[in-house]
């Protein structure tokens, strides 16, 4: 395995496009040609994919010739990749497309190949849809990926944020909500899943219990490891 201290020079890299179909070949070159540099040709096939998605993606909901900037960073030991756009109202969604749909599997794709690590940030009049890709790249002895990268917690904060905007128009200009609105905002969220549970005819205390132990296993595993 790579050690993350052994390349340097993996600086952010960004382009500014115009969303259009002519533009997807130039931009997965550029994206082979850049991580290449970096050392990770191990994350060149997943990264043009996403790439490939999340520029359709804004072609088919924003629309065509949307102004669009794309960027792409380490963080910690994943490649995160992010497309911005200025429309905060069309929100990507992962969708299960039956065998023969024409639609509806670019996110799927992306969920996929990036093992569900991705999730949107919205802005005042923008947001930018993100992912995070895995290299071989390991950190030094004793250390570890913030917490706030790691896969679950990562997503939440996507999750959170969009709940967000739509129960109450909470937003910042970072696109993350600040600990203690977001404390209420997940607390709001769980008491919906609890009515949405009982509505069911599920146990929502039983749900509630097996939550907690789920958690404290993997806790306990991510702990020991």
């Amino acid at each position: 395995m790579i050690n993350a201290s052994e390349f340097g020079g993996r600086d952010p890299w960004g382009r500014s496009f115009a969303a259009e179909p002519s533009e997807v070949a130039g931009l997965r070159r550029a994206v082979r040609i850049k991580l290449t540099l970096w050392g990770l040709p191990e994350a060149v096939e997943a990264a043009q994919t996403c790439v490939t998605e999340l520029t359709s993606n804004v072609i088919k909901h924003v629309g065509l010739g949307t102004p669009v900037t794309l960027t792409i960073s380490m963080a910690g030991t994943f490649v995160r990749i992010e497309m911005l756009d200025p429309d905060a109202r069309a929100l990507p969604t992962l969708l299960a497309p039956g065998r023969d749909a024409e639609s509806g599997r670019g996110m799927a794709l992306v969920d996929a190949v990036t093992e569900h690590r991705w999730g949107v940030v919205l802005r005042e009049a923008s947001k930018v849809v993100w992912c995070e890709l895995a290299t071989d790249l390991r950190l030094p002895a004793g250390q570890d990926d913030p917490p706030l990268e790691r896969p679950r917690v990562a997503r939440v904060e996507g999750h959170l944020a969009l709940y967000g905007a739509e129960r109450s128009g909470l937003t910042s200009r970072s696109g993350r909500l600040g600990v203690a609105v977001a404390e209420e905002v997940a607390i709001d969220l769980i008491a919906d899943l609890l009515h949405w549970l009982q509505a069911h005819g599920c146990d929502p205390d039983e749900a509630l219990d097996r939550a907690q132990m789920h958690f404290e296993a993997e806790a306990e595993a991510e702990a020991g490891s």
